[in-house]
């Protein structure tokens, strides 16, 4: 398989225990990440990957860096037991640990960018409690039209937060318009709406007010071109340059992830396996979804990532 893509997740793939039986079988390789992690953000982060409780994990300004790191330790095994992609691109907090595998970002300058992240999307929820829901089912374009007579009609902030794939919409919004269009979205039959394991309403108009601040970090951090394709959540192409990278991080704070696009790209890229490097399956189950003829595969722990080995040096034969 000759064109392998990394698949990053993002915030509601976290897992309890993520990352430590790879530390356990690499030591050598991961600690090194682990307690730099460690230092640099000055808190047990490591310990939280590993030990953490589900709650623990539900904190965004926690959960954000310890995906990324879970996510960086799975794809540094990848890239250990040889597998190297030809493209990378993550969802959401996923685009900062594709940045860093394709070598425009430091692994310690995103580590930053993401805790930073968490704390003010923390932040922006405590002024104005949001949620995140998906909804199945039903076509993206009414899931809009719903978002938008809701907005309208009770002046709540509720907006399309993910296209995931033609069955999948995610909205993203202050709690009760949230909540609203879910039960809307259930009487025009949606086969089912679910409530998203996150702390803050991502990707929507409600975190425009952070985008000055974050926009602060941003600027303080080199970003470097791209060693290697990388697609961008915002705009579902390929970014070109770091300064379009920084660009285009600042502009996914309040933009819809485009990810059904963005699997389609790679797909027509001729893209032979999908790799998802860090904790749980929701891209493995999107790309299946969307591009059945393109092995997808989860690889976050020792086990999965064995297989993964496996069935693509099984290809090459």
């Amino acid at each position: 398989m000759s064109r392998i893509a990394f698949l990053f997740p993002g915030q509601g793939s976290q897992v309890p225990g993520m990352a430590s039986d790879l530390m356990d079988r690499y030591p050598g390789l991961l600690r090194p990440y682990f307690e730099k992690a460690d230092e640099a953000l000055g808190i047990e982060l490591s310990r939280l990957c590993f030990e953490g409780d589900p709650e623990e994990l539900r904190d965004t300004s926690v959960t954000q860096p310890a995906v990324y790191l879970a996510s960086l330790a799975a794809a540094t095994v990848l890239r250990d037991r040889g597998v190297r992609p030809a493209v990378v691109a993550g969802h959401s907090l996923g685009e900062y640990t594709a940045l860093v595998c394709a070598g425009v970002l430091h692994w310690v300058d995103a580590l930053r960018l993401v805790r930073a992240r968490g704390l003010l999307m923390s932040e922006v929820n405590r002024r104005t409690p949001g949620r995140m829901a998906a909804v199945i089912g039903l076509p993206a374009d009414r899931v809009r039209e719903l978002c938008d007579e809701v907005s309208r009609t009770r002046q709540l902030v509720v907006e399309v937060a993910n296209y995931n794939s033609a069955r999948q919409t995610v909205v993203s919004g202050v709690a009760d318009g949230v909540d609203e269009v879910s039960r809307r979205a259930g009487e025009e039959g949606a086969s089912h709406v679910a409530a998203l394991k996150v702390g803050a309403p991502f990707h929507c108009s409600l975190m425009a007010d952070i985008a000055a601040e974050f926009g602060e970090h941003l600027d303080a951090v080199t970003f470097t071109a791209p060693g290697l394709p990388v697609v961008a959540n915002a705009t579902a192409g390929y970014v070109h340059s770091g300064e379009e990278a920084r660009e285009l991080l600042r502009r996914q704070l309040s933009s819809p992830v485009r990810w059904q696009e963005t699997l389609a790209l790679l797909a027509a890229e001729e893209v032979s396996a999908f790799v998802e490097a860090g904790p749980g399956r929701v891209l493995t189950n999107l790309a299946r979804a969307e591009h059945p003829a393109v092995a997808a595969m989860t690889a976050g722990t020792e086990r999965q990532i064995g297989q993964a080995v496996e069935k693509l040096n099984a290809a090459l034969v």
